[in-house]
């Protein structure tokens, strides 16, 4: 399972600017509906062939009233018990402040690792001013620039090395399904009625307070682990917590599974939660169902309303729209074997083989069909094209102009994939290289 570290720090010390650059991209999952203070960013990172998940906190502000600023401290505290290592970041020009002092001693109290990390020090003559924070008595600082990337390397070294070796499990070739979504959708309800219908179930294997629950389901001719990521909260976590730490335990999940079971409540929708949750999904290319819980609640159940509801839900979810819609109603035990049999034909999808030859035969017609636009009368000439071994549909295309293919003809290349070799609520990811 991916370790996970947090970036933690007052305000404006640079966590996101480390952020972006450790995770390569501008792109991060952000709560749209709360003010910037508590924008939630969640990235992957592979350094030197290992890979681990960060998370940029937003600022740690201690002693404030304003609402936004507590929230986020919420969090910080969560992502501080949550995480396998936490990144304390400092800035070298400020010096010591209060706030520093105060987050220092509840990260002392952690049992978390801690890396203390002095930010802005962009060159050689500021190093002598980091060796103030020596005084935290926290170990190593690591000097960094997190805007120039001076020392960035040195800080990954030092994360990958602290990572615990990974414990060798035999190797288990059932597909592992992830229940997931907001607090109070009914994941435990949807697992334990399933767990009901059938005695032929081996017993859970519960893990540490922050692993996901693994069930060896066998019903109904399948045969699968289940895992449940619901799970008991940390005693003292107030209602506002509920939404983060759920996004802390569907990483995980999401990370460890083949298919992810996404939970949305029938009256209240796709929600930007639901959202945050989805695209980490998507972009660590697991298949995914979608599954209207409580759908028994809702005044009219007709043909039309569920095609208004799916077409409102595929609008919040484009591009990537290909996801199977179940709607069931854990309580009244409705379509429950349904979502379980969509999620054993989305996995059957995701392990999808496509021969060499059936490709270039797809790409022949495809092209010719819609060739791709020409660029500075310049044109593109697609040579050949295979799938790539990876554990996710990915495809490679070789022509003699990679870089003048546009997003729009990718997102062409990828409709006309899952329409002739069915990748249906499957994330597939296209290149084009130089032939």
């Amino acid at each position: 399972m991916s370790n996970i570290i947090s970036i933690v720090g007052r305000p404006n010390v640079g966590k996101s600017t480390l952020f972006n650059r450790l995770t390569k991209s501008r792109h991060a999952i952000v709560d749209s509906t709360s003010g910037v203070t508590r924008d939630r960013h969640y990235g992957k990172v592979d350094w030197n062939g290992i890979e681990f998940s960060v998370i940029d906190t937003g600022g740690y502000v201690i002693g404030s009233d304003d609402i936004f600023e507590a929230e986020i401290r919420k969090q910080a505290e969560i992502a501080i018990a949550e995480s396998d290592l936490v990144v304390f970041m400092v800035d070298v020009m400020a010096g010591i402040t209060g706030m520093d002092q105060e987050l220092a001693q509840i990260l002392r109290r952690s049992r978390t690792k801690v890396l203390v990390v002095a930010n802005k020090v962009d060159n050689n003559d500021r190093l002598p001013q980091a060796s103030e924070f020596y005084s935290f008595g926290m170990g190593e600082i690591y000097s960094i620039s997190s805007i120039n990337g001076k020392g960035t390397g040195e800080l990954l070294d030092e994360i990958v090395s602290s990572f615990a070796p990974s414990k060798i499990e035999p190797p288990e070739d059932l597909p592992r399904f992830a229940v997931v979504g907001r607090p109070n959708v009914g994941k435990s309800s949807f697992v334990n009625a399933l767990i009901g219908e059938d005695r032929n179930i081996v017993t859970d294997i519960a893990g540490t307070t922050r692993d996901a629950i693994d069930t060896h389901y066998t019903a109904f001719g399948h045969d699968f682990i289940l895992v449940d990521t619901a799970g008991v909260r940390k005693k003292g976590k107030v209602h506002e917590d509920l939404e983060f730490y759920s996004v802390m335990r569907s990483i995980r999940a999401i990370e460890n599974c083949d298919v992810v079971i996404l939970l949305i409540e029938a009256l209240e929708g796709m929600n930007a939660q639901d959202m945050n949750i989805f695209h980490l999904a998507e972009r660590n290319s697991k298949g995914i169902v979608i599954l209207v819980n409580k759908w028994d609640t809702m005044e009219k159940k007709e043909t039309n309303t569920i095609k208004e509801f799916t077409k409102r839900l595929h609008e919040k979810i484009a591009p990537f729209t290909d996801v199977p819609v179940v709607f069931t109603s854990v309580l009244e035990k409705q379509r429950l074997l349904k979502a379980l049999e969509t999620a054993v034909d989305v996995n059957t999808n995701r392990r999808r083989r496509i021969s060499t030859s059936k490709i270039n035969q797809f790409m022949e017609k495809a092209i010719h069909a819609s060739p791709p636009p020409a660029i500075k009368g310049k044109y593109i000439k697609v040579k050949y094209a295979t799938q790539l071994p990876t554990h996710s549909p990915a495809f490679a295309f070789f022509c003699n102009l990679p870089q003048y293919v546009k997003e729009p003809y990718m997102r062409y290349i990828e409709n006309r994939l899952r329409e002739e070799f069915n990748f249906h609520g499957v994330p597939i990811k296209i290149f084009f290289r130089k032939k």
